[in-house]
């Protein structure tokens, strides 16, 4: 079984669990992204909520990244991580008053508007405040992402953005005096390996822009959203999404206005492959019918599993004896503390490091304290 390079001998140093995060793995894929989307002079903006560990975002924001954010304090955190405020965009279905403050008080570059209501309060905050907000209509294109339920964002039974049959009622409010239309914004949903579906998403937007241009409104910036997703299955083997592949599928059939920006909001793509979560088994228990690796790690620690029915690859970073079948499970007390049924492992023994492989978004950051749990620390490949 080919598994990840790991320096063993300093987990040993180390209280499990615990995320680590390869550093070089996360510097060539920043890399090529940013090569990849430079071909057509696109513009990246981090999704933030993939993961928000202070040094992570430091080091994208030093790529010369912007910042997608759905909160006010991912908005704190990318300013204090040196995003520059002109770079960060503010998503969100319930932007609180303050939050939009705190975008309106930072000068941020565009808020992705997702109701009319949303619209009216900023337009009010902004107001208040002697200002005008640069807005970005989030249009729900009802465009299937083909990927799980829950993070499928596009259709129109979807809570977020604007439907399209509702898209002229919005329009009809402008032009408003404290708010300032400066692009629409879509995003369909995560972990999509189809590129059918952002070909769909492109045809999408040039029928909406033909929508607008009919109205008499041209936008300055299109913003496609993120959702390209990684190879949870062979994380050794192709470490980097593919990039290229995505960003000429948008560049073929988007129609671009002269003097547009194209805009895109990557996150598990960009983090996930870098992180793993480490742990250590407890015990090996023999069922009747099963054999359990009880980890230190549950889903206290990565969610994905129990939250998503999600696959990660599981390796044994200990030995290389023979592969035997575990059910791999936490030590939380919910059922649903699994993290792989019927997994094929080198044979597991208690005190081995297993690894839970393409951890690095939606690990950490959605980590929790139940039943009084601590949270783990995170270290990194260039500091070990």
């Amino acid at each position: 079984m080919i598994k990840g390079n790991f320096p063993i001998d300093k987990f040993k140093e180390l209280q499990t669990p615990f995320y680590y995060y390869d550093m070089k793995v996360l510097e060539d894929t920043l890399h090529t992204a940013a090569d990849e989307a430079g071909k057509y002079g696109y513009h990246i903006h981090y999704a933030v909520k993939a993961n928000a560990n202070p040094r992570i975002l430091q080091l994208i924001a030093r790529h010369g990244f912007g910042a997608d954010c759905v909160s006010g304090g991912e908005i704190r955190a990318a300013l204090d991580a040196g995003f520059p405020a002109n770079s960060i965009v503010f998503a969100g279905v319930g932007k609180a008053d303050w939050e939009i403050n705190l975008g309106l008080d930072s000068d941020i570059f565009c808020f992705n508007v997702e109701s009319l209501a949303e619209l009216l309060v900023i337009e009010e905050l902004a107001k208040a405040k002697g200002k005008v907000a640069n807005v970005a209509l989030r249009i729900n294109p009802d465009v299937d992402a083909h990927t799980h339920a829950k993070i499928t964002t596009g259709l129109k039974e979807n809570k977020f953005g604007i439907n399209l049959s509702m898209l002229g009622s919005v329009l009809d409010h402008f032009p408003l005096e404290h708010v300032r239309l400066i692009g629409i914004h879509t995003h369909i949903g995560s972990q999509i390996t189809d590129m059918t579906s952002f070909q769909s998403l492109a045809i999408r937007i040039n029928e909406i822009q033909d929508e607008l241009e009919a109205r008499g409104i041209t936008v300055r910036n299109i913003n496609l959203g993120g959702g390209l997703g990684i190879d949870y299955h062979h994380p050794n083997h192709l470490p980097i999404p593919e990039f290229g592949v995505y960003f000429a599928a948008i560049h073929k059939l988007l129609k671009v206005r002269p003097g547009q920006q194209i805009h895109f909001e990557p996150g598990r793509s960009i983090v996930a492959q870098c992180g793993t979560l480490i742990s250590r088994v407890l015990y090996v228990k023999e069922g009747e019918v099963k054999r359990f690796a009880i980890l230190d790690a549950g889903f206290t620690e990565l969610i994905r599993p129990a939250m998503y029915d999600a696959y990660h690859r599981i390796e044994n970073i200990s030995n290389d004896l023979p592969v035997s079948v575990y059910d791999v499970v936490g030590p939380i007390c919910e059922s649903s503390d699994v993290f792989a049924r019927d997994c094929e492992l080198n044979e597991v023994h208690r005190g081995d490091f297993i690894a839970l492989r393409s951890a690095g978004a939606y690990g950490e950051v959605m980590a929790s304290q139940y039943n009084c749990r601590k949270l783990p620390n995170a270290y990194f490949s260039d500091q070990l």
